[in-house]
């Protein structure tokens, strides 16, 4: 007589059990009935299937020395990478200083690459019937600062957009999707035409590209820093994993543990 352990049998297959509570555990909330139905046909199908599978495979394999050595392995293997997370998270911080982070960029710039083009500059949008259209068109051109002054103050009474980012890289991106910029390679349009004025039926469009970055030139180091960091405390881990692993054999051949036969 099988202990079911207070559990309900649904299905028996030579002499494993699916019991219901296990079934009801994995079913998803919110289902209709007929949903709930369908759903448990396929669960005690492809949990019957997997038990005869299994049984099929262990009857046809000759020798189970060497998937009992994969599973040691694995076993061993997992313990350990337990273990070691363990030690990480008790013993060492994520918090690297910023000083270390930046000069390690600035050591090693050509490992970090730019997947997306990157732009400085100033972009404003008016109305067709805006004022003062003519000196938009001179004042997005400069980046001296009285100029852009007036252009500010403008802006808030004028622009429908205005977008100030000579001191900070951002998206390609997410400039052009502001933009009525309809061609095939937008990003290597705006790197050859710094100064960009357009119009659509109802505004004006004007993009100054005061520098740009392409795909595969080095990032800047705002979008690398997080890279930076990950590597960094990685580095961290490995280091602190040797000593450990160091300490550990060094007691062992000081209190004679180690015993070497040649």
């Amino acid at each position: 007589m099988h202990d079911h352990k207070g559990k309900t049998p649904l299905v028996e297959v030579h002499g494993n059990f699916l019991y219901k509570e296990d079934l009801m555990s994995v079913l998803p909330v919110g289902l209709s009935k007929d949903d709930s139905t369908l759903f448990a046909e396929h669960y005690i199908r492809s949990w019957a299937e997997d038990i005869l599978l299994y049984e099929k495979a262990e009857n046809n394999i000759p020798d189970n020395m060497d998937v009992d050595k994969l599973v040691e392995n694995y076993r061993k293997a997992l313990i350990m990478h337990t273990y070691q997370q363990e030690l990480i998270n008790q013993k060492l911080t994520n918090d690297i200083p910023e000083e270390e982070v930046l000069d390690y960029y600035e050591k090693n710039k050509e490992l970090f690459k730019l997947e997306h083009p990157l732009i400085k500059g100033l972009f404003i949008k008016v109305p067709l019937t805006a004022p003062q259209l003519n000196n938009v068109r001179r004042w997005y051109k400069t980046e001296k600062q009285d100029v852009v002054e007036m252009l500010e103050k403008y802006s808030l009474q004028n622009a429908v957009k205005y977008e100030y980012f000579y001191n900070k890289w951002v998206s390609v991106t997410d400039i052009l999707d502001m933009i009525p910029l309809d061609m095939e390679s937008p990003e290597e349009y705006v790197n050859k035409h710094r100064q960009v004025e357009l119009k659509d039926t109802a505004f004006y469009y004007f993009l100054n590209v005061s520098d740009y970055r392409g795909v595969g030139d080095e990032k800047p180091y705002e979008f690398a820093r997080s890279e930076v960091q990950d590597l960094l405390v990685n580095q961290k881990c490995v280091d602190f994993m040797e000593q450990v692993k160091g300490d550990l054999y060094q007691r062992a051949v000081d209190k004679k543990k180690i015993i070497y036969n040649y």
